[in-house]
């Protein structure tokens, strides 16, 4: 490598810096690294130019170290992007379980709301039979009225609730079979 001074190395450096930043982002995938990767390799050229093998070409020199930075900076930060990931998971898994939580709300005011909406018999053979868990015999004994109307009370409401709640039915089959794995699980 010839010896450089001041102007030969401003000369080096406006003609190549641009094509070496390309060629380090080929390998770092990031322009602004790539930068920073071969602005070091200049800065290591000019302090290191009078110990430099002089036979070697200055543009041969500088590949070599930008792709030695390359790799250098891809292995340092392999682990800092492992842990990123790691992160970022979380929080995708966070930001679901939020949205989640969002639906199963909305979810539990259309459930609330359509029960709601019945008239009042039916609502309240419905809620006997599905909150306090009475047998549609027991009912009918505690309401004064027979099983074949408690029967046609609940078919009204399950077939209202059906028609309100049409657009929740996916949500609401997930989140039974969920519910039956787990506990047939335990």
């Amino acid at each position: 490598m010839q010896q450089l001074d001041r102007d030969e190395f401003e000369k080096l450096f406006r003609a190549n810096f641009k094509g070496l930043c390309f060629f380090a982002q080929k390998y770092v995938k990031d322009f602004e690294t790539a930068r920073e990767i071969v602005q070091d390799s200049f800065i290591s050229l000019w302090e290191k130019r009078d110990t430099i093998d002089a036979s070697r070409p200055v543009k041969s020199y500088l590949t070599t170290v930008i792709h030695n930075k390359c790799h250098n900076y891809l292995r340092d930060n392999r682990k800092f992007n492992h842990k990123l990931l790691e992160i970022e998971n979380l929080l995708e898994i966070r930001d679901d379980a939020s949205n989640d939580l969002l639906v199963a709300k909305e979810l539990k005011l259309a459930i609330h709301e359509a029960i709601e909406e019945l008239p009042e018999k039916c609502r309240e053979v419905f809620l006997l039979n599905r909150y306090e868990n009475l047998k549609y015999k027991e009912i009918a004994v505690k309401l004064g009225i027979s099983v074949k109307t408690v029967e046609t009370q609940m078919s009204k409401a399950l077939q209202h609730l059906r028609i309100r709640l049409a657009e929740y039915m996916v949500l609401i089959l997930a989140i039974f079979t969920l519910v039956k794995l787990i506990t047939e699980s335990f």
